[in-house]
């Protein structure tokens, strides 16, 4: 038995969720736009927003992870992308 057999979960594609042995997992992603005047974010508190809703359904934040992409459209710039994994508090 190898090291992705104890890992790997079945994934539930509607609900979003992972399950691995008894632990339950939510996987999300937020994609940051740029303030057309000024700087930061125009939706960061959408993250903020996410976590409590995430919270009060049984669920904390596990991981968080971001990284830069590029946008080709309209405007162009860099996008931030945002990474969430949220697990389930027994």
């Amino acid at each position: 038995m190898g090291f992705m057999d104890n890992v790997m979960g079945s994934f539930n594609d509607e609900a979003g969720k992972i399950n691995i042995g008894t632990g339950q997992y939510r996987v999300m992603q937020v994609v940051l736009r740029e303030k057309f005047v000024g700087k930061g974010s125009k939706n960061f508190a959408e993250i903020e927003e996410l976590c409590n809703q995430q919270y009060a359904e049984g669920y904390r934040l596990h991981t968080f992870a971001q990284s830069t992409a590029g946008s080709t459209g309209i405007g162009g710039g860099d996008r931030t992308v945002c990474n969430l994994v949220f697990e389930r508090m027994n």
